[in-house]
């Protein structure tokens, strides 16, 4: 917040008296994203396809589910290769004609099936759950949609020497020398074995180069996942950066989710002008109006099945002057009565019933006004 001092042009000489002192906001004229964004600035952006998801978590997940399936089931799928690679050799002796080639297609198919199905499912139902897992379940066609705009060469220019871009070159060359390193670190102990494995037996060979590789591959996985999980943070990170708002996008939300104040202002002042018309009908209908007598005035009506007096209309000051302005007028009895008027005013909205407590105040009422009534009748008969 800034404060600034004006002085009057006309003045010759500096008076505390003639300053002016005001302040303002300097965020207002920089639109600086300072705010967190709301729930439905997330909202949006999660249709939209702008989510805090890391690519690197669900490939770190993916290759390790892989391995695992490989190193549990690697075995049963060579020795599965193996046989039908027996049965295709034990048996060239066949014609080679359409049905024997079918079959044999058929074959292939069905140890592809066989060996690679359980992989494919496993590393598929992985990647999904990874997915779910980071951002929930959500479904957006905005991202694979068609944009014109991402045609233009000059903003494919600005995405790639964007700091977004930088940011993932860096990661990039910092995962290579890791695992590289790594990599190194593994294999100069082993690489001065493999020479041995001349002299082994096939199979056994091939186990150890197997145990080798598997090795190999989950420590690069572990290291993989401790970068992809500083990864997952930094993204969610990012993302939340990107979807901070100004204060001045932080009010027109706001308006647009509320409605505009001065607006929602005036519905409410027309409504309370409605009601305060619709109230005022209702007071050439009250058999008394009991005021205080300046401050308050209640109109009460009572009629045969009701089970007790109603409050037609009540008011304050210069309402309540109104009300007895329209009894005036319509010959509606008033009746003055400090305590019950303001009892009534505190108790009973308008159209409500009166309480118990105050039945026999009330009553008291009626019968003094029915019983001027009666007289005037009887008095102008």
């Amino acid at each position: 917040m800034k404060c600034m001092e004006i002085l009057p042009l006309h003045c010759g000489h500096y008076n505390r008296k003639d300053r002016v002192d005001f302040t303002f906001d300097l965020q207002l004229f920089a639109g600086e994203k300072t705010e967190e964004p709301t729930a439905k600035r997330k909202n949006d952006a999660i249709k939209k396809g702008q989510v805090g998801k890391s690519q690197e978590f669900s490939a770190a997940f993916v290759l390790l589910a892989g391995f695992f399936v490989l190193r549990m089931l690697g075995g049963n799928a060579v020795d599965e290769i193996m046989n039908y690679a027996t049965y295709i050799y034990g048996n060239l002796n066949f014609d080679v004609n359409e049905e024997t080639i079918m079959q044999l297609f058929i074959g292939i198919v069905i140890l592809l099936a066989k060996t690679s199905m359980p992989l494919m499912v496993f590393i598929m139902i992985i990647a999904l759950a990874m997915n779910v897992a980071q951002c929930g379940l959500h479904f957006s066609t905005e991202t694979i949609s068609f944009n014109p705009g991402k045609l233009n060469p000059i903003n494919g220019f600005g995405r790639i020497f964007s700091k977004r871009s930088i940011v993932e070159l860096v990661k990039s060359l910092f995962k290579i020398a890791i695992i590289g390193y790594f990599i190194y670190m593994f294999l100069k102990d082993q690489i001065f074995q493999m020479p041995k494995l001349i002299y082994a037996d096939l199979f056994a060979g091939m186990d150890v180069i197997a145990d080798v590789v598997f090795n190999l591959a989950f420590k690069i996985i572990g290291v993989f996942m401790i970068m992809a999980l500083m990864d997952l943070y930094y993204q969610k990170w990012q993302n939340n950066q990107d979807l901070k708002m100004s204060k001045q996008e932080v009010k027109e939300e706001f308006k647009q989710q509320e409605g505009d104040p001065q607006i929602k202002g005036k519905i409410r002042q027309k409504q309370r002008q409605m009601a305060m018309a619709r109230m005022m009908q209702e007071v050439p209908k009250a058999d008394v109006i009991i005021t205080n007598p300046t401050h308050f005035a209640v109109a009460l009506k009572y009629e045969a099945g009701m089970a007790a007096p109603v409050v037609l209309a009540k008011g304050q000051d210069l309402v309540a002057q109104k009300i007895k302005q329209l009894a005036r007028d319509n010959r509606v009895p008033i009746v003055e009565n400090k305590p019950l008027a303001r009892a009534l005013f505190a108790a009973v909205d308008v159209g409500g019933s009166i309480p118990h407590e105050l039945y026999k105040a009330v009553a008291e009422v009626l019968a003094y006004v029915y019983k001027l009534k009666h007289k005037n009748k009887r008095r102008f008969a």
